[in-house]
């Protein structure tokens, strides 16, 4: 599974976000949605939720505790007819999704960006001193 692409979309009055197809295909119709390490939320499929659960069920309990926020403002998504789902209130605040949003792939997941903190750090992150400081560091 990769998750690729940038996609625009809003969210309605409701909290409905519209998943575009692309990123619906690697996610699947239920996967989950929690806070970040940026003002932004991650969405794993079901399969990527599991293998992270695994990793964290081998950790010692002391470390397992640190990764409490994670699950405690996780939700579980189901796709509705129209592929969208309803994100909860609190992840919408943490994220200042308030109507633009970029869905943006980043390999095993897909992030959920205000469109304008997106274009931001996207503009900083999109330079070629950038992308080759990467592929250095990758070893490409």
């Amino acid at each position: 599974m990769t998750v690729t692409g940038v996609y625009r979309h809003t969210i309605d009055t409701k909290g409905r976000l519209a998943i575009p197809s692309r990123i619906r295909e690697e996610l699947g119709e239920v996967f989950y949605v929690t806070i970040s390490m940026e003002k932004c939320l991650t969405a794993y499929s079901s399969e990527s939720w599991d293998r992270f659960m695994e990793k964290i069920k081998a950790m010692p309990r002391v470390k397992q505790n640190k990764m409490r926020p994670l699950f405690a403002h996780a939700a579980k998504c189901e796709l509705d007819s129209q592929g969208r789902v309803l994100i909860p209130q609190a992840l919408r605040d943490f994220a200042a999704l308030d109507k633009n949003v970029a869905v943006v792939g980043t390999g095993e997941c897909a992030e959920f960006w205000d469109e304008d903190a997106w274009n931001a750090i996207d503009v900083v992150e999109t330079t070629p001193e950038n992308i080759a400081e990467v592929l250095q560091e990758l070893d490409f």
